[in-house]
């Protein structure tokens, strides 16, 4: 590890017994002076290739350890083959969830021969803080207003035994032969029944993403693939009923998901075009509501958005599953801009905070848009924050809680990625009458610190835990002290070789 951090290696003119004593204490003095420069800056230059799993760990756990300030490096659980998923959290406050910060995430390689995702976001990082810490205007505008996730493999057991073909190879499965999005519980196989499915009969990956979206409050999310070049977007399934118009499965912020997909075909290279690969269809604008491009059961982005409030799209980034490596550098050109402008839609419409009628913050309160009747309703967290990503019009809210009037308020929303933050707006509850003894049960419940809480309905889950990047089942990497004195060591050894 210490070799992979680089060591400092001094010259000296001392004699052939080794540096004195003095010259030590000097050569310490000032590497404790040149240490917090040393630990806030990226040493490793990352190159284009592909890395495995092994070789990403450890330029997480670097990248972690170089830059505490704006990293936090987390795992949200292990692979069939006991391997860590790890996710790092990249933003001014990169630890824990600070009030009026939208959560994003990046997920890629879910399919294990799906694998430019992977070289994609360790570029992002990579471009993030490099960005950041050169004081670049772009990625200090998007890292102190945005919170960002990312997990560069959900399937490193499938990467393990991924094959290179272009097309038709083994990997996309994980160890247990199962495509893992196919895997999640599925809107329209019924909302309770799904729920209730015993948990065990999920992978452990799908677990493992399950439970991070019960710890965050994640808003938008995009899921890398590989084999086509196109956005996909909800709904990936049906039951034909009213979802089903002409052909797609359309959800009630279909205007949202279809601008989402075109910000990203827009801004990638060629995308937008909608020029087919070798056996796919064309995409009109580069885009494609998934159902209408082919249906599928159990898969992610509807999970993401019925039972986590979080809009999800799938992005095809390549024709080509395992493209080979002299490609990677232009195909990194090709997906910047896009990664990146996707990324600042997290600031659309309005976000804000329900208040009860003593002005503490309440957890599921209820906050629906007129004409947006999701399946689970949107709920407020356990801060007591809602986000309504929407394009910018006018909007009628309707907030609803137990035990206040359900109250209804017109906003006009403007277009905040351009501001990099959305509209701000709280709704503040009145009380509605009630008997003496709901009174009193009221009462008690407002004097806890923490935002009052309702059951959540019986087929929507909407459980928090107490913290994310960290709570839960989420494990912190306790790595980093320990890469810096392997380090430090390193330095000193060199020192007397």
């Amino acid at each position: 590890m210490a070799e992979a951090l680089g060591k400092l290696t001094i010259t000296s003119t001392s004699s052939r017994s080794g540096p004195s004593s003095r010259m030590i204490t000097d050569v310490i003095k000032l590497l404790l002076f040149l240490l917090p420069f040393l630990i806030i800056t990226p040493a490793l230059t990352l190159e284009f290739r592909y890395h495995d799993n092994s070789e990403i760990e450890q330029y997480l756990l670097q990248i972690n350890a170089s830059n505490p300030d704006i990293t936090h490096l987390y795992s949200i659980g292990r692979s069939v083959r006991g391997q860590q998923l790890w996710v790092l959290a990249v933003g001014r406050s990169p630890r824990r969830h600070t009030v009026g910060i939208p959560e994003f995430k990046y997920v890629a390689n879910m399919h294990g021969n799906e694998v430019l995702g992977r070289v994609l976001l360790l570029q992002l990082i990579d471009n993030l803080v490099h960005g950041y810490r050169n004081n670049e205007t772009w990625s200090l505008q998007l890292l102190n207003s945005t919170r960002i996730h990312i997990l560069p493999t959900m399937n490193p057991d499938g990467f393990d035994d991924a094959g290179t073909h272009c097309q038709y190879s083994q990997g996309r499965f994980n160890y247990n032969g199962i495509d893992l999005n196919r895997n999640f519980p599925d809107a329209f196989a019924g909302l309770r029944r799904q729920q209730q499915v015993d948990k065990e009969k999920r992978e452990a990956e799908v677990r493992a993403v399950i439970g991070w979206l019960r710890t965050e409050s994640f808003v938008l999310s995009a899921n890398l693939h590989g084999g086509a070049l196109v956005a996909s977007y909800p709904y990936d399934n049906s039951n034909s009923g009213s979802e089903l118009v002409g052909g797609a499965s359309v959800t009630p912020d279909n205007d949202v998901f279809i601008h989402l997909a075109k910000v990203y075909s827009h801004n990638h290279a060629s995308m937008h075009r909608g020029e087919r690969c070798d056996d796919s269809t064309s995409f009109l604008d580069g885009i494609t509501n998934g159902y209408q491009w082919y249906p599928l059961t159990g898969g992610m982005q509807d999970y993401n958005y019925v039972w986590a409030q979080c809009l999800e799209l799938t992005l095809e980034v390549s024709c080509c599953k395992f493209p080979p490596v002299r490609e990677l550098p232009a195909l990194w050109t090709q997906n910047r801009r896009a990664l990146l402008a996707f990324i600042r839609q997290v600031h659309l419409g309005d976000k804000g905070r329900v208040f009860d009628s003593s002005g503490v913050p309440v957890q599921n309160a209820v906050v629906e848009v007129k004409g947006r009747r999701n399946m689970c309703p949107f709920r407020t967290d356990r801060h007591g924050e809602y986000y309504r990503l929407l394009l910018p019009g006018n909007y009628s809210f309707t907030v609803t809680y137990p035990g206040h009037e359900v109250l209804t308020e017109t906003l006009n929303v403007p277009y905040g990625p351009g501001l990099y933050s959305a509209m701000k707006h709280d709704f503040l509850l009145q009380r509605t009458p009630s008997n003496p003894t709901q009174t009193n049960l009221t009462q008690t419940n407002l004097t806890q610190t923490n935002p009052t809480q309702t059951s959540p309905t019986p087929t929507c889950n909407y459980t928090l835990h107490a913290e994310g990047g960290g709570g839960g089942a989420i494990t912190r990497p306790t790595w980093t002290g320990v890469v810096v004195a392997l380090w430090f060591v390193a330095a000193l050894r060199s020192m007397t070789d």
